[in-house]
């Protein structure tokens, strides 16, 4: 998974259109997305500007914490 930056909101919300049922990806408001590398050159041909950060941090690309554990009896 590789970590990609959007330079204005209409580029993020067309790569939103076309990576939806093709790739897998997280989204955050702060305009940064989780994307397969697989999915790089698809957005590039699409003709979708972002820049590519790197690989994300642990916190990034782990799932997020639900609920609580469950209880020993």
């Amino acid at each position: 998974m590789i970590l990609i930056r959007f330079p204005n909101p209409e580029s993020k919300r067309a790569a939103l259109g076309r990576l939806a049922g093709r790739f897998r990806f997280k989204s955050w408001a702060s305009g940064e997305m989780l994307v397969p590398e697989d999915a790089l050159p698809f957005l590039a041909v699409e003709g979708i500007v972002f820049t590519a950060e790197g690989p994300p941090t642990y916190e990034q690309n782990g799932s997020a914490f639900r609920g609580s554990p469950a209880a020993a009896f």
